[in-house]
């Protein structure tokens, strides 16, 4: 039994993790704009969440992921770069199943600041 759950837990963070061009439309690339509703630094992906509102008027709460906390923080950004309540463009790639769900690829906050989020972020140059 305790085996049977310690192999599990190993390979949940496994499953966890995807291949962006297998989840994400990397050949449409689309812009939202709203506030940040929520953040969250875990691992496999950072995240967060934005009411974008549509050309009708109706609001969509999108999940937006980020790289791991360990490659942002390699590249000097920190938990608080972006809170709840910021105004945010998010230029992104759509999850390939049509939910609100997608692979940010840069934020733009409204003093012009613009951080790019390349889908091999904090990846090794050749990783064998």
């Amino acid at each position: 039994m305790k085996v049977g759950l310690l192999l599990t837990a190993a390979v949940m963070p496994m499953l966890a993790h995807h291949s962006v061009p297998a989840t994400f439309d990397i050949n449409t690339t689309i812009t939202i704009q709203g506030v940040v509703t929520k953040t969250e630094w875990t691992n496999p992906h950072a995240r967060f969440w934005v009411d974008a509102r549509n050309a009708e008027g109706s609001v969509s709460n999108w999940e937006l992921e980020l790289p791991a906390p360990n490659a942002l923080m390699k590249e000097n950004v920190r938990r608080d770069f972006i809170k709840q309540g910021d105004q945010v463009s998010v230029n992104l790639w759509r999850a390939k199943d049509g939910s609100n769900f997608a692979h940010t690829l840069t934020l733009t906050f409204p003093d012009g600041r613009v951080m790019s989020f390349p889908r091999d972020w904090g990846m090794p140059a050749n990783p064998k």
